[in-house]
């Protein structure tokens, strides 16, 4: 495949989600699901999973649900940037697209503000693909009611690296400190790394085998680069969340190879 390059398709009227990315050998990646409500969601709302990559911030669970940018419309402006505004935060992203993706961020806020930021990627993956992360790193896994620390892959005997059958568990996972992970998926493989100065950052992958939500589940995984590490801001600790410094700007990449 050489000189082909990935491909990526967004939405800036719904919250600048990103609705297709297509890898060099024109593999649609993400996972999409259908739901009309999307389209007519407002701040403050509850989340819609409708698939694709979400821009999550200030926080994953907590309140806001799934953070404030998703829910916003985001405004195009010169030189393929893009920027929406909550009470608390502008947020300005470009992308770039060749062989692999690249997307830049922009936060400006006031110094001191707290905030976790995710790309919440949903990944379309048939049963037995593998997620790739450094073994032995310690990981939480959170289920409802429960936190467990352990170490990556380990999970009461079972091996969260494999996406098996439908099991009926929801898990997100949150790896702080590792800065890239790859899902493997027969012969094909996607990578991606979140690259930031001076804040912390981690990987969080959602294994939900069938386990949400509790009245209609279905089965999608989300792996989830970020700029803090804990999915709720409300209870992140000194250093599990970012805090924009006196300059009052923060900026990251999140880079994509597949």
């Amino acid at each position: 495949m050489d000189g082909a390059e990935m491909a990526v398709e967004i939405e800036s009227a719904l919250g600048g989600r990103w609705r297709s990315l297509r890898g060099r050998n024109g593999r649609e990646w993400l996972w999409r699901r259908d739901t009309p409500r999307r389209a007519y969601v407002r701040p403050g709302d509850a989340f819609v999973d409708a698939g694709g990559l979400e821009e999550c911030l200030p926080t994953i669970a907590g309140v806001p649900d799934h953070g404030d940018a998703w829910s916003r419309p985001w405004t195009e402006s010169d030189g393929g940037w893009m920027s929406v505004e909550g009470q608390e935060f502008r947020l300005a992203r470009r992308i770039v697209t060749g062989r692999l993706v690249t997307a830049e961020y922009r936060l400006e806020a006031d110094p001191g503000w707290r905030f976790i930021w995710a790309g919440h990627a949903l990944v379309d993956l048939a049963e037995g693909a593998v997620v790739d992360l450094p073994r032995g790193n310690h990981i939480w896994v959170n289920a409802p009611g429960s936190s467990t620390p352990t170490v990556w892959p380990d999970y009461h005997d079972r091996d969260l690296s494999v996406l098996g059958p439908d099991d009926g568990s929801a898990l997100m996972i949150i790896v702080p400190w590792v800065d890239s992970a790859t899902v493997r998926d027969g012969d094909d493989a996607l990578t991606l790394s979140v690259a930031v100065e001076g804040q912390p950052y981690g990987i969080s992958v959602w294994r939900n085998l069938g386990g949400f939500p509790e009245q209609a589940p279905y089965r999608n995984i989300g792996i989830e680069p970020m700029v803090g590490y804990c999915p709720t801001l409300s209870l992140a600790g000194p250093e599990e969340a970012a805090v924009v410094p006196p300059s009052g700007v923060v900026e990251w990449t999140l880079t994509i190879d597949g």
